[in-house]
């Protein structure tokens, strides 16, 4: 704004100028010795033409100036209603989320008291009573007395003083009978509810005579020894095992951070630390033959052993370099920085990192850099560019021209789900600013509609079926030739000539589907209008279109 008043008031000191510059002249002409060509005159039109051109320019300018400053506030103004119009439908979904959550809430809520009401026979709350710390199971049928005494001996040692299972009280009566492959079959045929089944598990076990033993005797099969050729990665069962005892390994942690260093060291004794021992170097050279690649970071037999060491407190007695190596197995599992931390492996995670960005994997390299406050030493920005170059160097074919569509479709998955991936990961992690998402969304929206294009052509060119006529007539094979051994009248000897009968023969057909056939000849070539009728008269019939 000063710019502009200065070059205003230079414009308007333009005059005062040409009058100074005109007394200057007339003074040079009472002194010339020669008569100049040039004229006043020309010279006073040649500065007023530069001064009306300066002034036009100047106005020109201004003009623009006052459109750009009208145009930037109408764009604020778009900005500000485009913000206003985002918060309020943020503040709409919000409200729909809080009403579909109070109504799941109460839907949840009004299952489990009715289900409370229906198992009111069985073994219903198991509770710890805050004034004596002694486990009680209330609402037992005659039969689990007996097994009532075990769980009196074990104290809670919670801050709240109490805890109750209240969704599951079979897990209590399994827990107590120590029945780890009831425990199994129960998880599985639960795992719908897997959320409430992973609250509750760990107050069930505190029923068990001896938690630690029932989490050890439920570690049996992981390995199937005597089925050797099954795949733990194809079996659905065996998956299902693998979980179940990654989960209860994990429940029995859980349960032990809340215990006191005397009840730990009940629970966990040296008895039961052997036995965790002796299986942990039992699964170890299983570990040797698994590739880091091919687990894809998701490895459960790692993962398992891993936990194994941190449930039980043997860490100590393994090699932390040959455990560190693990890490990349189960990198991309949610449990990994805990597992970490609860190795004692925090100090190896910048080496385990550098393994993670060197294979390709740097999501989970981020990630981890995240969980354990490296992302200075490991930028997070660099290294998901990093691998989205790498994610699409590897999806471009070689050449383009000559790829096939079905090569053309998985080049255009791998970068999709790349894509999605950093999207996630910026998401995650609050990066933003830093990593604008926007230019990566608009690439994921070209790819997919690219997609659903593509599976509407390879739709639309698969051959349709043959729809039946309305008279209900369908489509057949048409028939070109009769055999040589059904002729339909008596072969001509040779020594005569041909006979051509004086009445056509009219091929046996319903007269509503096509009109007669006439032939000429003993010999038959049937029409390819003859329909859908074969030989022997009997119509084709289409299948039926689901």
């Amino acid at each position: 704004m000063e710019d502009t008043q200065s070059v205003a008031t230079l414009i308007d000191s333009t005059t005062s100028k040409i009058q100074q510059l005109q007394k200057a002249f007339a003074e040079l002409e009472s002194h010339r010795a020669i008569t100049l060509n040039l004229k006043w005159k020309e010279i006073e039109e040649h500065f007023h033409g530069l001064e009306k051109s300066l002034k036009r320019r100047f106005h020109e300018l201004e003009d623009q100036e006052k459109e750009f400053e009208k145009k930037t506030r109408k764009d604020q103004e778009m900005l500000l209603k485009r913000e206003a119009a985002v918060v309020a439908k943020e503040q709409a979904s919000l409200a729909r989320l809080q009403e579909k959550r109070d109504a799941a809430v109460f839907a949840i809520t009004s299952a489990l008291e009715k289900h409370r009401k229906l198992s009111s026979e069985e073994p219903a709350d198991v509770s710890c009573d805050g004034d004596s710390g002694v486990l009680s199971v209330e609402e037992k049928p005659p039969d689990s007395i007996a097994s009532e005494s075990n769980s009196e001996d074990i104290k809670c040692s919670l801050e709240n003083g109490n805890f109750e299972v209240k969704s599951y009280p079979q897990l209590v009566k399994l827990c107590e009978e120590m029945d780890s492959e009831g425990l199994h079959k129960f998880i599985s045929d639960n795992r719908k509810n897997l959320a409430i089944l992973k609250e509750e598990i760990p107050w069930a076990l505190k029923a068990a005579a001896s938690p630690a033993r029932l989490v050890l005797e439920s570690l049996e099969g992981f390995y199937l020894s005597e089925v050797p050729n099954v795949d733990g990665k194809k079996d659905s069962n065996l998956l299902g095992l693998r979980r179940t005892c990654i989960m209860l390994m994990e429940c029995l942690s859980f349960l032990l951070s809340n215990l006191d260093m005397v009840s730990v060291s009940a629970v966990i004794s040296e008895d039961i630390k052997e036995q965790a021992k002796s299986i942990a170097e039992e699964w170890k050279p299983k570990l040797d033959a698994l590739d880091m690649d091919a687990s894809n970071g998701n490895s459960l037999e790692a993962h398992a052993f891993l936990q194994l060491l941190a449930t039980f407190g043997i860490a100590s007695d393994f090699n932390e370099e040959e455990l560190s190596k693990l890490i990349p197995m189960v990198s991309r599992r949610r449990q990994t920085a805990d597992l970490c931390r609860s190795l004692g492996l925090s100090e190896k995670m910048p080496g385990v990192i550098e393994v993670l960005v060197n294979s390709g994997r740097q999501i989970d390299a981020v990630n981890l850099a995240f969980a354990f406050g490296l992302t200075k030493q490991f930028s997070p920005v660099p290294l998901l560019k990093s691998y989205l170059k790498e994610a699409r160097k590897a999806s471009s074919p070689a050449k383009p021209g000559n790829a096939s569509p079905t090569a053309q479709t998985e080049v255009s998955e791998r970068e999709l789900t790349a894509l999605k991936a950093v999207i996630k990961c910026i998401e995650e992690h609050s990066l933003e600013e830093q990593y604008p998402v926007d230019p990566l969304q608009k690439r994921v929206f070209l790819l997919e509609k690219a997609k659903a294009d593509k599976k509407k052509e390879t739709e639309a060119a698969k051959p349709q079926p043959k729809r039946p006529r309305a008279n209900g007539a369908g489509y057949g094979p048409r028939v070109t030739n009769v055999a040589a051994d059904k002729t339909f009248y008596p072969r001509v000897p040779d020594r005569y000539p041909q006979y051509v009968y004086d009445r056509p023969y009219v091929y046996a057909g319903p007269a509503d589907n096509h009109g007669p056939l006439l032939l000429g000849s003993a010999t038959y070539n049937f029409s390819p209008s003859h329909g859908n009728y074969f030989g022997n008269g009997y119509q084709y019939q289409a299948p039926y279109l689901h």
